[in-house]
């Protein structure tokens, strides 16, 4: 009997993950004992994929606040700190600043506006028309800002996050100055030590602060790559990705975890004779059209994946094909020719108009995103989810 149903996503519930946790095991017993309660069957090419925060759990890759301040001091100098393009956000960002500024004299914030880069917003571009302020050249002071735009809460969170992160700079025991700029070049007017936050633009904004004297430039990804007193550390990443654990600790992405991927991949194979896919995830590439956040606060989606993940979908658009090239068929004549279509379809339709209008994004960002919409990030207790029927098409 033809397939009546294409792409399924399952949250999958696993136990809470503690440090040294066999995730290989873990993934696979809660995969399989899934498909017996749920009564379906595992088949190749689905996808079983796991957030990257049970993973960094499983690896024990923690951090302090002590340890940043320790890592931010000994590379900066520990004296006058440009701490340039952050977010704005209490779980990524907040605590990092706090170990920041426990490694520095002062603080000179530099926030971009009228949002940070990933959309929270501080103003509207309707307040700063009616301003007068032009965000690709004006500088502003706090005193300024606060005379043209007074307080700004976040829509969502309800915090004046000027405030916020001033209060942290001052709580952590340094000087804090905060300024709102958007051209790099402008926190070299303050300091020529400077932590550039920005996520994924940051080798654009470093290689501009090098290129213009400043002293020492450091990415959050420069921050923690190697262990501090025995920290935890992201070789690649450093303190990108990382989240909020306690008021004085950070989980950190995800160590290197190909291995983690390809063993369970391994392992499902053994165990059931199906051929997956398998990858760890973190934020979707998505933007909420409300708030104007684009999700990926992440450096990357996928930080692991196995092989068959690789690239970008090769689809025909089917309305385009109904709309153009068979036009007149109806019924099973339509079907039949759409689906002669597909078979024959080249391996790279790059530049064939009827694949205009399909997704060209890689296939971890898609499957990525469709991953974290599915886990959520509260308490669904589903950190293994399980796609089936996502590399399927109408012929299927």
């Amino acid at each position: 009997m033809e397939r009546k149903v294409g792409t399924i996503s399952r949250g999958i519930r696993g136990p809470i993950i503690r440090e040294g946790d066999n995730l290989v095991d873990i993934a696979v017993t809660c995969v399989l004992e899934a498909a017996e309660s749920e009564g379906f069957s595992l088949r190749d090419r689905d996808v079983i994929a796991l957030t990257e925060s049970i993973v960094a759990r499983a690896q024990g890759n923690y951090a302090s606040v002590e340890d940043i301040a320790a890592d931010v001091k000994a590379k900066l100098g520990g004296g006058t700190i440009g701490v340039i393009f952050p977010i704005l956000s209490r779980n990524r960002f907040a605590i990092c600043l706090k170990g920041i500024a426990m490694g520095a004299k002062k603080v000179v914030l530099m926030l971009s506006y009228p949002s940070d880069e990933v959309g929270n917003a501080l103003l509207t571009y309707d307040q700063l028309d009616e301003a007068g302020i032009n965000p690709y050249s004006d500088v502003l002071t706090l005193e300024k800002y606060r005379e043209l735009f007074g307080e700004n809460v976040h829509e969502f969170t309800g915090v004046d996050y000027v405030e916020y992160y001033s209060n942290i700079i001052r709580e952590a025991g340094a000087e804090v100055e905060v300024i709102f700029a958007n051209n790099p070049r402008t926190i070299l007017n303050y300091t020529d030590c400077i932590i550039n936050c920005d996520i994924h633009t940051r080798q654009r904004t470093k290689r501009i602060l090098r290129e213009n004297g400043a002293k020492v430039v450091c990415g959050l990804d420069d921050i923690l790559t190697a262990s501090v007193n025995g920290s935890g550390f992201n070789a690649k990443y450093g303190l990108l990705g990382s989240n909020k654990s306690t008021e004085d600790k950070i989980k950190l992405f995800p160590q290197e975890c190909q291995d983690l991927v390809e063993d369970i991949q391994a392992e499902i194979l053994n165990k059931t004779g199906k051929h997956v896919e398998v990858m760890v995830y973190g934020d979707g590439a998505f933007k909420d059209p409300q708030g104007k956040i684009w999700e990926l606060a992440d450096p990357v989606v996928s930080p692991a994946f196995t092989s068959g993940l690789i690239g970008t979908p090769n689809e025909l658009k089917l309305k385009y094909l109904a709309d153009n090239d068979f036009k007149n068929l109806s019924g099973a004549e339509l079907k039949e020719a759409i689906s002669k279509s597909i078979k024959e379809k080249d391996k790279n339709l790059v530049g064939n108009m009827a694949s205009q209008g399909t997704t060209p994004r890689q296939l971890t960002d898609l499957i990525g995103s469709l991953c974290d919409l599915t886990s959520g990030s509260g308490d669904k207790g589903t950190p293994i989810i399980l796609i089936q029927g996502y590399f399927d098409n109408f012929t299927d």
